[in-house]
């Protein structure tokens, strides 16, 4: 469900928070990749700069989702990632181990899951 202020609309910068971070990036890292200062994404997550179109698709490119799913929080995009990873048989057999693991290393194990089904390596 989107992030939702008092006011009834979408907290754009808890969205983008919220979408960094589950893509293991840094403010420093996102911006690289958006090339823009690392302060031009901390404001806008602090609100103190509201992104230009050309800022949000650049956004949305930079954490791989698209412009609707960025102002939406992401959570389409998520929920269709967890289908998907659900019916990998590797994944299904992986699941019963997943609460054993720490913080770090569960983000490490979900970083690089993601990472092989969002961009498969090719067989030589």
């Amino acid at each position: 469900m989107p992030v939702v202020t008092g006011h009834g609309h979408l907290n754009l910068a808890t969205s983008i928070r919220s979408l960094r971070l589950r893509n293991g990036l840094s403010q420093r890292q996102l911006a690289t990749r958006m090339a823009v200062p690392r302060t031009y994404v901390s404001k806008i997550e602090n609100e103190k700069a509201t992104p230009t179109l050309s800022s949000l698709a650049r956004l949305a490119r930079a954490l791989e989702v698209t412009v609707p799913d960025l102002l939406s929080g992401g959570e389409r995009n998520r929920q269709e990632e967890i289908r998907v990873l659900a019916e990998d048989q590797f994944i299904a057999e992986l699941l019963p181990f997943i609460s054993q693991l720490n913080g770090m290393q569960m983000s490490s194990v979900l970083a690089q899951v993601r990472d092989l089904t969002v961009r498969p390596r090719r067989s030589a």
